[in-house]
């Protein structure tokens, strides 16, 4: 390494000092992109960049294509290395452009490699992958080793990361083949690395076993440990898919000591929940527990979606295994919401495969305009007149023109005949149209209710049935015993009571958005219902220790009683939801103005402004947990408004936050005169 700096250092000091005394030619500037080559290899970016700005000077001022195209590679090159990639890109636009200018493929084709190799590490897969796959071909022709391992690299990263891994595993190879036949050890060792990861996620674990072990071989004990340090876990992992309990073993503790001197956090996590694992499976179920709580902390602390996944699967096991099936149904419920989120991830990543799955080759040669001068053109300059052919050419035009405008004017009145009857047509058509459009309108919003309902069935619902299945699978496995499904009886009464609700409240607004619901109304007696309604919650009410207050009075409304019985049940159920121990409700109704006024108040955690204007729009899907939890479809009080204008009345809130919120309801109490 020394003798390779002071032989850098010493042809630096030659190319400068032949420099400083060359002419202002195009030599110089090939001088000066020799050294601006040697700085950057030695990387000293600051002086290069300064060499970089004179020699592009001097390229224009001599008007010298090829010193342009360079300078502003280099530029480019240095702007990359500093991660300023807006400059960069834009000074490889500058230099492909004054490449293509010259015909350069091989520079063109450099600069195309070096774009893509940007874009990929931006995440933009799909113009990074048709940069330097447009590269390849000339590299192959040329047999330039060290540009091919750069593009194949990059390509096999590109598809990785868009989960094409067929791919990727191809250009690895190549890689790793270009990589052996100019001695590049660390890309070697790269290469075999990628392949080895690839082959795991394949499930194709003895390949894998393979590229890991060479990849051991390859590396320096000494000064690769964080290298080994990631690998012995991953090669350990491989060897426990074999039940191979010895090596894995091994090779999973060596891998976990040279993690924790390194400290590092991501390997610590790997090597811990393997090992876990291994003991799991030794059914060494102490020795297990302490290593997957650990495994846990580092998880969450680093936010290891993947590892954290797994920690929870194997928890699962641990505690089934233990016979602590609360707990485990507790890591059961965390390993599904995260596998939902990972999968509603992975749905992500997979749109960004599909937009790069088919790229196009992309010429090189883009950006070259044609030349269409024609150097004949330049010897005679010619008047149109002192050209007869042109002159009787107009005369024959003016004819034909007269003649055309002629034949047009016996032609207008039976045009605007056809227009009338076009104009008639158009006003039918139009009539037709917004018919049609009032259907769509109609429609979407149908499709709108189904959207909805199909959100509410696949989150909130699905909650709950997958909660009482979990239950229910643990009993049908054996899992659990008839005493310990009895302890789980009340949280079982609960998940039901929850499907239920869930269910009530979709059934009547999915009714009324589709208009199905017509009010019968009745003269009855409010007060019936409030005795009815303030029944069903007594339990929760007794649960949660919340004072419940009766002021309501005899008298009779004019409505659909099914409907307001509907609307009183939420606005009860909803105040017991967000009221707290000790909180009082209060239900109430007088006569206002010949009108009934109910009134449903509690002093529970109240509302703020802004979610007051949410409650009773749909599509805002305003919904948020009771004060123990309760879960909701945001659709109580959109049902309750709906019912309510069915009825010819109207309901609005007053709140306050953390003191309390009133609910009103104004309803007619006799029928509306003829």
């Amino acid at each position: 390494m020394s003798l390779f700096v002071y032989s850098q250092n010493e042809k630096i000091d030659k190319l400068t000092f032949e420099l400083a005394y060359h002419k202002q030619d195009s030599i110089k500037v090939d001088l000066a992109l020799k050294l601006i080559e040697e700085l950057y290899k030695v990387e000293d970016y600051k002086k290069a960049l300064l060499y970089v700005n004179q020699t592009t000077k001097l390229s224009q001022d001599l008007n010298y294509v090829r010193g342009l195209a360079e300078s502003s590679y280099y530029r480019a090159l240095i702007y990359a290395k500093r991660n300023d990639y807006f400059n960069a890109i834009d000074n490889y636009n500058k230099s492909r452009k004054y490449f293509t200018q010259i015909k350069d493929t091989l520079g063109v084709a450099k600069v195309s490699n070096s774009i893509g190799l940007i874009e990929i590490k931006r995440g933009n897969y799909s113009l990074g992958l048709k940069n330097s796959l447009a590269a390849i071909t000339i590299f192959e022709e040329r047999n330039l080793r060290d540009e091919l391992s750069t593009a194949y690299n990059n390509l096999a990263e590109a598809y990785f990361k868009t989960g094409q891994l067929d791919k990727s595993l191809d250009f690895n190879y190549k890689a790793l083949e270009v990589r052996t036949q100019i001695n590049d050890k660390r890309g070697i060792i790269q290469s075999n690395k990628n392949i080895a990861e690839l082959f795991s996620m394949r499930k194709e674990h003895r390949k894998a076993i393979e590229y890991f072990e060479k990849v051991l071989n390859l590396i320096n004990p000494e000064t690769d440990k964080d290298l080994r340090g990631e690998i012995l876990p991953k090669l350990g992992i491989e060897y426990l898919e074999f039940k191979e309990f010895d090596k894995a073993s091994e090779l999973l503790v060596e891998g976990l000591k040279y993690n924790r001197k390194q400290d590092n956090q991501e390997g610590i996590l790997k090597a811990l929940n393997a090992i876990a694992n291994l003991n799991l499976q030794k059914r060494k179920v102490k020795l297990a527990e302490l290593q997957l709580n650990e495994a846990y902390a580092i998880a969450k602390k680093i936010d290891n979606k993947k590892a954290l996944l797994e920690n929870y699967k194997l928890h699962i096991a641990l505690d089934s295994t233990r016979g602590y099936f609360q707990n485990a149904f507790f890591w059961q419920n965390k390993y599904y919401d995260l596998k939902s989120l990972i999968e509603q991830e992975d749905e992500d990543i997979l749109n960004v495969r599909n937009q790069v799955k088919e790229i196009d080759d992309i010429s090189l040669f883009d950006a070259v305009d044609k030349d269409t001068s024609n150097p004949s053109n330049k010897n005679v300059k010619r008047t149109w007149y002192s050209n007869s052919y042109i002159f009787y050419g107009l005369i024959a035009a003016l004819i034909i023109v007269l003649a055309l405008l002629f034949y047009s004017l016996n032609k207008t009145k039976g045009i605007k005949d056809e227009l009338l009857k076009q104009e008639d047509f158009l006003r039918q058509e139009k009539a037709k149209n917004e018919t049609i459009s009032e259907q769509i309108q109609h429609l979407e919003e149908v499709n709108q209710v189904k959207d909805k309902l199909f959100s509410i069935v696949s989150h909130d619902l699905k909650d709950s049935i997958s909660s009482i299945k979990a239950f229910l699978d643990l009993l049908k496995e054996d899992s659990i015993s008839k005493e310990e499904f009895r302890d789980l009886i009340p949280e079982l009464s609960e998940n039901a009571d929850n499907a239920s609700s869930l269910l009530f409240n979709l059934l009547n607004w999915s009714k009324s958005q589709m208009q199905n619901l017509e009010p019968k109304p009745e003269l009855f007696n409010i007060q019936d219902v409030f005795h009815t309604k303030m029944a069903l919650v007594e339990q929760k009410v007794e649960d949660k220790r919340i004072v419940l207050i009766d002021e309501s009075q005899r008298d009779f409304v004019y409505a659909d009683r099914s409907m307001i019985e509907i609307v009183i049940q939420n606005l009860i159920t909803n105040a017991v939801k967000f009221s707290r121990t000790g909180d009082v409700i209060t239900v109430s109704n007088q006569d206002a103005k010949g009108k009934s006024l109910i009134c449903v108040e509690d002093t529970g955690v109240g509302i703020s402004p802004e979610n007051i204007e949410k409650l009773f729009n749909v599509n805002k899907n305003f919904t948020t947990v009771g004060t123990k939890n309760e879960k909701g479809t945001g659709l109580g009080l959109t049902i309750a408004k709906d019912l309510v204008e069915l009825n010819k009345g109207r309901i609005w809130v007053e709140s306050t936050p953390n003191v309390g919120s009133k609910f009103f309801i104004e309803l007619p109490k006799a029928a509306p005169q003829a």
